[in-house]
């Protein structure tokens, strides 16, 4: 398997470990929220890698924001 097909197969762990972060971002319980914000801070390096591979650079902005809002919700649940 070469880097580019590597690189294209990012979406989908990132696509995942969004999903399991908006699940745990909604829990009732402290701890899980936090670790839903971290598991989102993972999912945007993800996808800002796959952004910059494929050249979808409002993909990438759009990360960049979203981190920080990640960001803001890590320090709210510690």
């Amino acid at each position: 398997m070469d880097q580019n097909t590597l690189l294209d197969l990012i979406q989908w762990p990132a696509m995942l470990a969004t999903l399991v972060a908006t699940w745990l971002c909604t829990s009732t319980q402290e701890a899980r929220r936090n670790q839903g914000f971290w598991l989102f801070l993972l999912s945007n390096a993800l996808w800002i890698i796959w952004s910059l591979h494929d050249g979808s650079y409002a993909v990438f902005v759009m990360q960049l924001g979203l981190a920080a809002l990640n960001i803001r919700g890590v320090r709210k649940t510690e």
